[in-house]
This record gives structure tokens, C-alpha cells and sequence, in this order.
């Protein structure tokens, strides 16, 4: 009996709609999961397979289709011709349009610059790299033909080293992949983006990728960092150097490497030139951040930039303002424009169908693996060309026990068709032998002719065991790639366009120092109790001096400081933004000033509950939390490399935060709880800590639903007699306070 289908498996179902226009129609009804796996995941595998990310040659299928059809033109050894006529026979097997194919041309154009080793041997205007608005010329101007390094990309095309397939229609057949004499993957960049996963594949230096390669062919565990130092860009520029970053690319085949522009100072005419940049950005890309960076007055030493680019080479000029120190300009720009930038690996090839992320040892040994089977079916290619020769010399050989047999055998045939069977008969050999044999011209009868073809044969025989030696020993054939390898590298070698810059630790530190350029003058800070700031300089301050506050706030925090100085604000979720005072605009006390948690971007429902200027870092906080703890913390814990924005777990949440004070030596404090009780003690007492969620130690033992409320040094109390409220150790439940020790003031607080 037939098994009953679930709806699944039914496939769409047909629903009438009687509300189309009065008409009746049909809608198909069809699972998202089965519209998923019929319509979507075929698209999605072609994209991934058949497009967008390449394979061990280095290729993806527009390209090579591309570069075959230039080889079957004969573009390798003829002149150049239009592009036009190159997009036009590639679409016998790229049938995604011209446009498609030019654009890839293009790419691979000397011309335009993105390879370190142009497939393309370009003339006229192919655009450039470096340039997002350059447009090159239609195909009908321009002229291409096949750069000479492509002879290492055809080298055995024609002895069966690769697989070949038919095209899309049928008529034609090309190559899976191309027999690459070198590790081409590694040499020419390549980025894709498919379906679900993309491929970002950087450059590196040909003689490098080269040696790299023989070193893991001798052997598999040589360190690949000494040999193969760094990527290698078109653009030139400067590669910062991390190795640590760099081991982690090589071994997992993801990671960022920093690049940075290279420029000159022309003193004379008081212009920085900058001539080249990163090959992840353009032009114009740093222009308009630049520009940008100018009209927001973040950046005044420049008067003037403009992009000075032509026929010798790229150029951005820069004017400079009188006084500046180029240095000290050029570190702000790297650190805000593209000017250093990151290109981000991802090292995701094609291998056998299947996409994976690899490391550069990786793909070395899978690129080794797949040439050892190209020079192995290259080299059965060529034996089985010469065992046929030997086979038909054989035949030969046979001829000349008796030459005059063979001439009154074909003599005295009376039919053309029976020559070749009767020489079979006649000298017991087979129809190729003897068909060779009736084939040979009658001046070629002769002694001499058939003895020179027969001692071919031990020469052939020894080729031939040669051969057969080489197929059945990898140790030859790894010897056959050394040697192909090391002639690439001897005809194509080039010296490297990024340079390496190793000591860039160093020179960050030195350029972070150099970089705050920030108006150095005084200031007076207030910071409301809801969290409304205000910066006001003295003369300002001098004129006006009522605060403006808003109904039901009022002062919490003042001091005096620069305006290059750091603010560090702490909220009520745990959290600590760090800005700087140069980034508020001076204000007067007429004003509410700025809402820190809106100019800071704090998150929905967190609340401002202290602010302090850090300085060198050197002193420590106090914090005081409700059940009676207080952690000392020092202000070297909120220190950070780089200008991070937030840190999370910037105070304890055992309990909540009652308040906290900046501890630059130490003093004596007062803390009272809610029943009215105060407890005294030196901060000398609480050891620093490192740690920033420090739960501290306790100073007030609070009774049972009680709390500690207020805290403040004991010189800004209102505590007459603190001897009476000193703590011999901690923690203390401390004294009641009395009338006159508790002051109008101290009863307001917090």
C-alpha cells in the first residue's frame, strides 16, 4: 500500500483567490524551506563554485576563460590587438555580456595596476587602481595581448596536464584549471564576495612565494615567516610589521595587515606630496575625509590639497600653513584618514568544489600536491607520445631485414586498400607499423633513411624508461616543480613595492604622542547633578559667574583644569566613557551646557553618577558603595593603548554606588549610614587595587536595613569633634552623630 504524503511533500498547492480584479485566480502555495532548497540554493552554489571565489591556479572561471581564449588567439606571441576583438571571442565561452569581460580584462591590465605581475600586456587608458572615478576607454580604443609571464600559465596546456570541458554550449572545450608553473594564488591579489562567504586573497612578492614554496617542498616544517616576509601590494606604500599578526594570517588564512601611505616633504615650497597609498583605499576616498576633517576644523595647518596625479605616477599635494611640523600633521592624518589603512585576509580558495579557508602552508602543500599531478599527467603525456614512436619504429626496424620484401609486397598488390594488410602478413607487424611503413615516400626507401630511424629506438627506449622513472618517483618530479620554480623566479622576479617597516612599535608610540595637537589652555569644569556639563574659561567665568541650573538640579562637581585635559564619566550601570574636554565646545554659565549621556551616547536608561579628570593616571578613586564597602582603585586600570571609547566593569555591582571621590594623597574620610551613625578613618588603611570590579573591603558596618548614604573628606564635614568618631579598625559601626557635628550641609549630600 503507498505511503500517504505529508503536506511537505506534496509540493505547492493550488488556492483559488476570487479577489483579483473579480476574477478567480490560482496562487501557489510552496514552503519556504522547499522555495529555499529548489530556487535559492542552486543560485547560491553556482555563485560560489562557478564565480565569485577562486581556485588553486589563482583563477576564478572569468578569468580564465579570459587569458585561454587570449592563448587560442595567439595573443602570447602575436601583436596586440583591440580589446573589442578579445570580448568578443571570450563570449564563446563568458556569455555574461561584454561589459563583464571587459571589466575583467581590465583588472588584469598593466594598465590598471591591481596585479603585481599584469596578465595583461595593455595600451591606452585602462583607469587605475588607486582611483575610484578614472573611467578607462571602451574596448574599441584599446589594445591587449598576453603579458610574457603567461608563458608559465600555458606551459603544458597541450600535454594533458589539466582537465578539459566542454563550454556552455557544447561546441567548444576549455581548460578546469591552468597549469601554473608557480604558486600564482599567492602572487596575484584576488577578492569575491559569493553567497554567505567572500574571498579576499593579498599579493606577495614572486621570488619570495617562490622560494617559499621550495622550502616547504624540501621540507614541510620550514618556518615560512623568515622566508616569505610579507604581502606584497601594487600600490606600494608601507606594511607595519607585526609578526605576531602575520603568524596567525600564515596559519589560519585570516587577519588584518595595516598598510600606510609614503610621502615626502618638499621644504621649499612647504607641500607634503604624498605618492602612494594603500591598496585598500583610493584617492578619493582620502580626499573627501580630509576635506571633511577641514571644513569640521579638526585639522588647520592645511591650506590646500589637491590630487596632482599624471602620466609620471600618482601625487596628492598638500599645502601647509606657516609653522607646521609636517611630522606631527602626517601622524593625525594617518590616525583619521585613509592614509593608513587595513586589508583584511581571507585566504578562501576552491579545492576539488569545495571552498576553504587556508593558511599559507596550507595552500603551498595543496598547490604542491595538484602540480606533482600536472607534472605527473604531462610527463605519462609524453611517454605514451614517444612508446607510440618507438612502436612504430619498430615496425621499421623489421622493414630492413628485407626492404626489397616490402617493395614487391606493395609492388605486386593489385588494390590500393590491401597494401597495409598485406605488409601485416608479410612482416608479422601491426596495422599503425605497417601503416607507417605505406606511408613513407619512395625516396626515403633506402638504407641509410631506415637505419638513422631505427637507431632512434635506443635513444626513445632510454627516454622512455626516463619518464617511467620520473611518473613512478615523487622525489623527481618534486626536483621537475624546484627547477620550473626556480627558473620563474630567475626570468620574472621583481623587486618588492611595500616596504616593511619593523620598528613601528616604536614609531606608534612616538606618533600617538605627537598626534593630540589640542589648544592647551585653562578651563573651569561644573557638572550638574543630573549630568549637565560645562566648560568655561576664566576671562568668561570672570564676567558671569551665576550658574544656570534646571528646576530641581543643582551643583555636584567643579575643578580647574586644561582643555586638553581627559574626563572620565562613570554611570549607574558599571560603565565608564572616556572623552576628552578639547571634544565640548567652550560654553558660558548662562546655560545648561551639554547632557553627558546624550553627547556621550549612553545607553536607554543609564544614568550619570561621577565625573573626574585622570591627569598622569597616578592617583586613585574611592568608591563607596551601600553596604558599607569602599574599594580603592587605581587610576591606572581605566588607562588604555588605544582611544577606546567605553570600558565596561568599571566598578563593582554587588552593591549600589553611593559615591566616589579622586584620591591623589591620602586623607581622612567620613561616611554616615541612614540611622545617623558616621565612622572616621585614613585612606591609608585601604591597600590600591588593579582591578577595576574590585568588591573592596568594608569600613561601616551598616545594621540590617540600613545603609550607608553620604561620604566626604573630613575636611569639607561639618564634624566638630572626629575624634569621636575615629575607628580603631574596620570596620566599625561607628558613633551617633550629634547636633552639632551634622551641619545643614551635610544632610543635603547625596
Amino acid at each position: 500500500m503507498a505511503k500517504k504524503k505529508t503536506p511537505e511533500q506534496k509540493g505547492p498547492k493550488k488556492v483559488d483567490n476570487p479577489n483579483v480584479m473579480g476574477l478567480r485566480a490560482q496562487v501557489l502555495e510552496q514552503p519556504i524551506t522547499e522555495t529555499l532548497e529548489l530556487n535559492y540554493m542552486p543560485y547560491a552554489m553556482s555563485v560560489i563554485i562557478s564565480r565569485a571565489i577562486p581556485e588553486i591556479d589563482g583563477f576564478k572561471p572569468s578569468h580564465r576563460k579570459l587569458l585561454y581564449t587570449m592563448y587560442g588567439m595567439g595573443l602570447l606571441t602575436k601583436p596586440r590587438t583591440k580589446s573589442a576583438n578579445v570580448v568578443g571571442a571570450t563570449m564563446k565561452l563568458n556569455p555574461h555580456g561584454d561589459s563583464a569581460i571587459y571589466d575583467t580584462m581590465v583588472r588584469l591590465s598593466r594598465g590598471y595596476g591591481a596585479l603585481l605581475h599584469p596578465l595583461v600586456d595593455s595600451k591606452g587608458n585602462f583607469g587605475k587602481v588607486y582611483s575610484r572615478d578614472m573611467a578607462w576607454a571602451a574596448s574599441r580604443y584599446t589594445e591587449v595581448r598576453l603579458d610574457p609571464i603567461c608563458q608559465e600559465l600555458f606551459r603544458d596546456i597541450d600535454q594533458d596536464a589539466v582537465d578539459f570541458v566542454p563550454n556552455y554550449d557544447g561546441k567548444l572545450t576549455e581548460p578546469t584549471l591552468l597549469p601554473t608553473t608557480f604558486p600564482n594564488v599567492l602572487v596575484a591579489a584576488n577578492q569575491g564576495i559569493a553567497v554567505s562567504m567572500a574571498s579576499n586573497l593579498c599579493g606577495f612578492n614572486l621570488e619570495e612565494v617562490c622560494d617559499a614554496a621550495i622550502a616547504r617542498i624540501k621540507d614541510p616544517e620550514a618556518d615560512l615567516l623568515s622566508i616569505l616576509k610579507a604581502p606584497d601590494f601594487s600600490t606600494g606604500g608601507q606594511l607595519l610589521y607585526d609578526a605576531a599578526a602575520l603568524a596567525d594570517i600564515y596559519r589560519t588564512g585570516r587577519g588584518p595587515v595595516r598598510l600606510r601611505a609614503k610621502w615626502r616633504y618638499m621644504k621649499g615650497e612647504n607641500v607634503i606630496e604624498i605618492y602612494e597609498i594603500p591598496y585598500s583605499t583610493t584617492v578619493e576616498a582620502i580626499l573627501d575625509k580630509v576635506a571633511e576633517l577641514v571644513k569640521a576644523g579638526k585639522i588647520r595647518e592645511i591650506s590646500d590639497m589637491r590630487d596632482e596625479t599624471d602620466l609620471n605616477g600618482l601625487k596628492l599635494a598638500i599645502d601647509l600653513k606657516r609653522g607646521t611640523d609636517p611630522d606631527r600633521l602626517m601622524a593625525r592624518l594617518f590616525q583619521s584618514t585613509p592614509l593608513q589603512d587595513t586589508f583584511s585576509c581571507n585566504f578562501n580558495i576552491l579545492i576539488a568544489g569545495m571552498p576553504r579557508v587556508m593558511g599559507v602552508g596550507e595552500i603551498l602543500a595543496e598547490w604542491t600536491a595538484w602540480r606533482m599531478d600536472s607534472v605527473r599527467r604531462r610527463t605519462w603525456f609524453v611517454c605514451k607520445k614517444k612508446e607510440e614512436k618507438l612502436h612504430l619504429l619498430k615496425g621499421l626496424k623489421r622493414i630492413l631485414l628485407d626492404i626489397d620484401k616490402a617493395i614487391r609486397i606493395i609492388r605486386e598488390t593489385e588494390e590500393e586498400a590491401e597494401v597495409v594488410p598485406n605488409l601485416i602478413i608479410g612482416f608479422g607487424i601491426d596495422q599503425p607499423q605497417a601503416e607507417y611503413v605505406a606511408d613513407i615516400r619512395l625516396r626515403n626507401i633506402n638504407k641509410e633513411y631506415i637505419l638513422k630511424r631505427v637507431e632512434e629506438t635506443a635513444t626513445l627506449e632510454q627516454e622512455i624508461a626516463d619518464l617511467r622513472d620520473i611518473i613512478d618517483s615523487p622525489a623527481r618530479i618534486k626536483d621537475i616543480i624546484i627547477s620550473e620554480l626556480e627558473g620563474v623566479k630567475k626570468r620574472y622576479a621583481v623587486p618588492r613595492r611595500t616596504e616593511i617597516v619593523y620598528e613601528y612599535l616604536q614609531a606608534e608610540q612616538e606618533r600617538a604622542s605627537a598626534v593630540e595637537d589640542v589648544p592647551s589652555y585653562p578651563v573651569n569644569v561644573f557638572i550638574s547633578k543630573e549630568g549637565y556639563f560645562k566648560k568655561i574659561t576664566p576671562q568668561s567665568l570672570r564676567m558671569s559667574s551665576e550658574q544656570k541650573y534646571k528646576e530641581g538640579d543643582g551643583p555636584y562637581l567643579q575643578w580647574e583644569g586644561t582643555n586638553a585635559d581627559e574626563l572620565l564619566v562613570f554611570t549607574d550601570k558599571q560603565q565608564c566613557y572616556k572623552t576628552r574636554l578639547s571634544d565640548f565646545d567652550d560654553a558660558k554659565a548662562s546655560i545648561l551646557g551639554d547632557y553627558l549621556p546624550t553627547k556621550l551616547g549612553m545607553e536607554a536608561e543609564e544614568r550619570f553618577v561621577w565625573a573626574c579628570a585622570p591627569g598622569d593616571h597616578s592617583a586613585q578613586i574611592l568608591f563607596f558603595f551601600e553596604n558599607g564597602k569602599a574599594a580603592r582603585v587605581e587610576l591606572a586600570a581605566y588607562k588604555t593603548q588605544t582611544r577606546r571609547r567605553k570600558l565596561t566593569g568599571a566598578y563593582s555591582d554587588r552593591s549600589p554606588l553611593v559615591c566616589a571621590h579622586l584620591l591623589c594623597e591620602d586623607q581622612e574620610m567620613a561616611v554616615g549610614s541612614s540611622d545617623g551613625r558616621c565612622v572616621v578613618f585614613h585612606t591609608a588603611s585601604l591597600t590600591p587595587k588593579t582591578t577595576r570590579s574590585t568588591q573592596g573591603v568594608g569600613v561601616m558596618a551598616v545594621k540590617a536595613r540600613h545603609k550607608v548614604v553620604w561620604a566626604t573628606p573630613l575636611s569639607d564635614a561639618p564634624i566638630v569633634n572626629a575624634a569621636r568618631y575615629r575607628a580603631r579598625s574596620l570596620p566599625a559601626a561607628g558613633a551617633l552623630l550629634k547636633e552639632e557635628d551634622r551641619g545643614e550641609e551635610q544632610m543635603t549630600m547625596l
